[in-house]
Order: structure tokens, then sequence, then C-alpha cells
């Protein structure tokens, strides 16, 4: 049996690989481990009388796929779709149950590879989501990402609660 840089071996580094991407320009992070792959943004075919951070459904290989638009999600304009437009496909859990979701990001940023203890606690406000959603902050380079909590982001009752607040 082989080891790698993530096994929990004494004296080895226990490295977290996080996707980054971006959303309204700023960058946020999710844990590998629920990022099944990157599509292309094609066809999404929108339904009505859903949450609003949902944009509709894309086929992916058969299988019809909610696909989320974080920045509404987020409070904020409904992304614009261009070229760098993609979908990435993320399999949180929704009531205990793995759920195949795609999330509409601007672009991808970067893999990231996070030792043990880098990642530092959440802010405690400014933040456009609950706290509850936000696992930490990863520093890159200069700046942070906000690494997501998915399994409470995209739970049914917070996807709905976007919905019912009043933001005029």
């Amino acid at each position: 049996m082989t080891s790698s840089a993530s096994d929990h071996t004494p004296g080895r580094r226990v490295v977290h690989e996080y996707l980054t991407f971006f959303v309204a320009g700023e960058e946020y992070a999710l844990t590998l481990q629920q990022v099944r792959e990157v599509i292309p943004y094609e066809s999404v075919t929108r339904v009505p009388g859903v949450p609003s951070p949902i944009r509709g459904v894309t086929n992916v290989r058969g299988s019809v796929v909610p696909v989320i638009d974080l920045a509404i999600r987020f409070r904020l304009p409904e992304a614009p779709i261009t070229t760098r437009t993609c979908i990435v496909l993320v399999e949180p859990k929704i009531d205990g149950t793995p759920t195949l979701m795609g999330l509409v990001t601007e672009q991808i940023g970067q893999v990231l590879g996070l030792a043990e203890g880098e990642l530092l606690a959440p802010p405690s406000f400014g933040a456009p989501i609950r706290a509850e959603s936000i696992a930490g902050m990863a520093r890159v380079q200069k700046k942070f990402a906000l690494v997501l909590e998915l399994d409470r982001l995209l739970s049914p009752a917070e996807l709905s609660m976007v919905d019912e607040v009043d933001v005029s």
C-alpha cells in the first residue's frame, strides 16, 4: 500500500484539498470531497415555482440536476453568463442523502492544499451568508477565500429563505 501527503501518518502533513471559484468577483472554496466535476455552462431549463436561487435544471448524462446560482443565494444580482461560466457539480448531503447539484460560477480558480490548522475561523461579521454556512477562510496569496459548508448552504430551508427576505 502506498501513502500520500494526506495520510494521518505521524510526521506527515495532513493536507485537505479545496477547489476555488468566483461568484460576483469574490473567491470561494469547496472541499474536493464534495466536488464531482466541472462542466461548461450550456443548457439550463428554468422551472417555475422553485426558490429563486435555483436557476433551473440541466441534463448530466441523462440525470436531471438542479442548478443553483450562488450569486442569488448570497442575495446578489444573478450571475451573467460568459464564456468562462461553468457549473461545478457537487454532492452535498440533503436530509442525509447525497444529492447531485450544480453551482453556477463565473470561473474556476485553483486547487488549494491546506495543511491541518491552515483553515482559519470564519468571520463573525460582514459575510454575505449565514456564519453556519461557512466552514472557514483559506488564504489565497494576499486575499482569502470563504470555504463553504455545502450541506447547510444548499439545504432546502436555506434556499427558500432567500425568497422570504425583503431586501428593499
